[in-house]
């Protein structure tokens, strides 16, 4: 399953990958340590292959859906009737 992002909305990291990819033309790997859980950063864009353009404090790194979640609440529900 894939969430959907919008471009320019914040993100949080919720789980380390293996290593990130630098989002240059020429992506290079890092060790995850230059992220770290929790930390929030903002959608550049969308990339193929899944991944999510991100740029965190450090940089900005490419991350799969499934290692961030939205920062943003969701629309309250209206379930009383």
């Amino acid at each position: 399953m894939s969430n959907e992002f919008a471009i320019g909305s914040k993100v949080r990291v919720v789980a380390l990958p293996p290593y990130v990819k630098t989002a240059d033309p020429m992506p290079m790997l890092r060790p995850p340590d230059v992220i770290r859980i929790g930390e929030e950063g903002i959608v550049l864009d969308r990339r193929p292959g899944g991944y999510w353009g991100i740029r965190f404090a450090k940089g900005a790194f490419l991350l799969d859906s499934q290692y961030i979640e939205s920062t943003e609440t969701p629309p309250e529900s209206h379930l009383e009737q």
